[in-house]
């Protein structure tokens, strides 16, 4: 079996091997057969140039279709039941006498079809047969091509109109036609034209036979990037009664879906009622790929057209019992215990229907909570759940959802989850547990959804309980505002161009006069102060944005490397080149995260490679001493606090340690790197009194080498705003709570920029213009979450993470209502060019 589990290889012809036969020759003979040979070899030589050569190189390749001539195409695929016919197994190979019989019978069934109807036959360009499956199921692609006269006509080629023409027209045709069998079931669905393909013409084709041994296949040129215009597609198979099981050990396929990706489906054709899932991106090891069919079939197809080429894929396979992938369900009598979709984490199969019965004691009610929950559909309204769904107490429930909490109002409780017959996710996991509803929460406040917080969460601004009920009916605190609805929120909220309230009441109040400009920070003054060059509102927003002449700069507009200054905001790094000379997308390989995380609900623990700039600095034999971040392959971004002591030793390279890549303090791992430091440079400016400059640059010895879990986080020029309310992150293995132990895995929380203003009223005037302060976006953690030294990034609208600030005083992610007070990194700009070079 091949690499890419292939049972049957594809063998090209060589050239026969010939031998010359010896006798004596004239001069003149010998000439001849010289000269012969001669040409024999060049022609053979043009031959392999010319013809094989490419022929093997482009096996894997498809005709490049580009996006105009994909406009003007149509392609429907489907399946449909044949009636008296025996199933044998030359149907699985698409070059058998008995495949191309009865598939070439077939088309021309579906191409009589078509061409006699009148609107259809103008357009109708082939029908092809792609697969079998036993039962008997013929699996179709059909193509329509309009010409770009007539382009308006595309929209009006349906499914339901070629259904129409297929299911009034090929049952009479068959019958025409004086084929042994009859044709019923008959479906097809719009379908990508890239993913029409025919495994008799096509090179990159694999047929896969499942069963209880776990095999391996791989995209073309694994572990290297495959070709580019990749077009491959694997039908898998398995015994009758079972189901495909496909677990993806390594995922990397170009993080742009329109043009790289995987299709997976629940057939052996390309119909998107009957799809699976379509993935890009690259997958982190903790968040495999893993799917299941419905059935003993099942159809992968890896398109690639971008011009960027990845590794692909490696995957295993097996058969499964259909029994043991559609099992799920059961009674419960205990008093608390999980339940979860099937095969969680897996994606759960198509075409499922499971039904949990929690009973407990008499006297009891049961609450449940869901620590995961991911239902989601393209195009799917999670209004209304009509496709998978879970359903309790009458109410089914889709999509994605951070918090999802209920209780029932007796001791029996049933959880139903449904499946349809296309796309599946991830699903779900819950947990549920009995209680006394005379006294549902001991010592603790009791939401309405019948969940338990601890009761200093109550009215403290933070929807702890998941439907607000902790925030109702609230007596506000002197640091809280009041919001018009009766919720509290804390008041550096206010005037922050974010709806924090929910009625907008936190914002009402910020509106300027016409003949004024409103600043970040909700500060009214009069427009002649904008783009008069001078910092008149606290965020430097008066300047942001503004019409300058080239070469005449400004501290808020983004300097080129040619004198010219660019007036869009935040023009570096957006992935539009805005400079005439480029340079503001220069050195803009940074702030990308290789993996593909999806948003992950609950819990604060990041992922492996989620931050991969985030750095843990140790010192000497103690351990997790501060942050880092990763600006280049030898220079890293930290607090300059955590090297001022009256120790000396804190102040020399030699008593630190870097450990980049890293998630868990106490796992060994591969992926991180250790790097001695050769020079920390802290700023000159620093004062250990007011925190003021407080930033250092650490040099390593040896340089990083970039991985999937180690990568640069990109620097701000002087001039990129941050504007209040602008949500961010923040990460470290800070304390889990104050005075306690520092985390063993990495923690994350996200937190808001808060305007200069209100931060300068909460701190009693402690920051400076070169400190900016953040505060939680959510609540219910009383986690410490960021180092001294560890970044505070934010993400641009071009999908790129900068560094906003160094985490310097607070608390780092900040107590409740408290903000964290970082370095404001856009003030130190060019002192970090000067002294690494970056």
């Amino acid at each position: 079996m091949g690499r890419n589990g292939r049972h049957e290889a594809v063998t090209f012809l060589g050239n026969d091997q010939k031998k010359a036969s010896k006798g004596k020759k004239t001069g003149l003979v010998v000439g001849v057969v010289v000269a012969f040979l001669v040409l024999a070899a060049v022609a053979g030589v043009l031959i392999w140039l010319f013809a094989v050569k490419p022929k093997m190189q482009g096996s894997m390749k498809a005709p490049t279709l580009g996006a105009q001539r994909m406009k003007l195409m149509r392609v429907f695929s489907g399946q449909m039941k044949l009636i008296d016919v025996p199933y044998v197994a030359a149907y699985e190979d698409p070059h058998s006498f008995e495949f191309n019989e009865t598939a070439t019978a077939l088309q021309e069934i579906l191409k009589q079809t078509f061409s006699k109807d009148p609107f259809m036959s103008k357009y109708y360009n082939t029908s092809v047969i792609s697969a079998f499956s036993d039962g008997v199921f013929a699996y179709h692609w059909t193509r329509f091509v309009v010409p770009p006269s007539e382009s308006e006509v595309v929209p009006k080629l349906t499914e339901e109109r070629v259904l129409d023409v297929l299911r009034r027209g090929i049952r009479q045709e068959g019958k025409r036609s004086m084929q042994p069998f009859t044709i019923t079931d008959i479906t097809a669905s719009i379908t990508d034209p890239r993913m029409a393909m025919n495994p008799r013409t096509q090179g990159c084709f694999f047929r896969l036979e499942a069963d209880s041994t776990v095999r391996t296949f791989n995209s073309p040129g694994f572990p290297d990037k495959y070709p580019p215009q990749t077009h491959c597609q694997w039908q898998i198979r398995a015994p009758k009664d079972h189901a495909i099981l496909v677990k993806f050990s390594i995922f990397y396929v170009e993080d742009n879906c329109a043009t790289d990706f995987v299709f997976i489906y629940d057939s052996l054709s390309p119909d998107g009622s009957q799809a699976i899932t379509q993935k890009c991106g690259q997958r982190p090891p903790t968040n495999p790929l893993e799917v299941i069919s419905s059935n003993n079939i099942m159809l992968l197809i890896l398109v690639a057209d971008g011009e960027v080429q990845r590794p692909g894929f490696k995957a295993n396979y097996s058969a499964i019992p259909i029994t043991t992938a559609q099992t799920c369900g059961r009674v419960l009598t205990s008093l608390n215990g999980n339940i979860s979709s099937p095969h969680y984490p897996s994606f759960y199969p198509p075409l499922v229907d499971c039904t949990w019965t929690i009973n407990v004691p008499a006297g009891m009610n049961i609450r449940v909570k869901f620590t995961m929950f991911r239902l989601k559909e393209p195009q799917v309204n999670v209004r209304n759940c009509n496709k998978d769904y879970v359903e309790i107490l009458g109410i089914k429930y889709c999509g994605e959802r951070s918090m999802l909490a209920l209780t029932s109002p007796s001791n029996t409780l049933m959880i139903n989850f449904h499946s349809d017959k296309s796309y599946t996710d991830k699903g779900f996991m819950a947990v549920y547990s009995a209680y006394d509803p005379k006294n549902p929460c001991p010592g603790q406040y009791t939401c309405t959804t019948g969940m338990c917080i601890a009761k200093e969460l109550q009215c403290d601004g933070w929807n702890d309980c998941g439907d607000m009920s902790d925030e109702r009916k609230c007596q506000c605190e002197d640091d809280h505002f009041s919001c018009a609805n009766g919720l509290c929120k804390p008041k550096y909220f206010v005037c922050d161009q974010v709806n924090d309230c929910g009625d907008n009441s936190d914002e009402q109040q910020c509106t300027c006069n016409k003949n004024q400009l409103r600043c970040g920070d909700g500060t009214c003054l009069p427009q002649t102060v904008s783009c008069d060059g001078k910092r008149d509102c606290a965020d430097g927003s008066d300047e942001a944005s503004c019409t300058v002449s080239a070469g005449i700069c400004t501290a808020y507009t983004f300097s080129c490397k040619s004198g010219d200054c660019m007036n869009k905001l935040n023009a570096e790094c957006d992935k539009v080149s805005d400079c005439t000379d480029g340079s503001d997308e220069e050195g803009c390989d940074c702030g990308e995260r290789p993996y593909k995380h999806n948003r992950i609900v609950g819990g604060q623990n990041a992922d492996v490679g989620e931050w991969p700039w985030q750095v843990s600095l140790h010192y000497m034999n103690n351990g997790h001493t501060c942050g880092a971040s990763i600006i280049s392959n030898k220079w890293l971004l930290s607090a300059a606090h955590c090297f001022a002591s009256a120790e000396a030793s804190y102040h020399e390279a030699s008593s630190w340690l870097t450990y980049s890549g890293m998630q868990d303090q106490e796992k060994e791992d591969s992926n991180v790197q250790m790097r001695e430091v050769k020079t920390i440079i802290t700023h000159q400016d620093y004062n250990q009194m007011t925190q003021d400059n407080d930033i250092a640059l650490l040099e390593l010895k040896e340089p990083l080498v970039f991985s999937n879990t180690i990568h640069p986080v990109c620097l701000p020029a002087s001039s990129h705003v941050f504007p209040a309310g602008m949500p961010c992150w923040v990460t470290g293995w800070g304390a889990l709570r104050e005075g306690g132990r520092v985390s063993r895995v990495l923690q994350k929380a996200e937190v808001k920029i808060i305007n200069d203003t209100v931060c300068d009223e909460v701190t009693e005037g402690q920051v400076t213009s070169r400190m900016l302060c953040s505060g939680f976006l959510a609540g219910g953690v009383d986690a410490c979450q960021g180092d001294s030294g560890g970044p505070l990034v934010c993400l641009s609208e071009a999908n790129i993470w900068f560094q906003c600030g160094i985490v310097s005083w607070g608390e780092g992610c900040a107590r409740r209502n408290k903000p964290g007070v970082y370095t404001r990194l856009t003030k130190f700009r060019d002192w970090i060019r000067k002294h690494s070079g970056v």
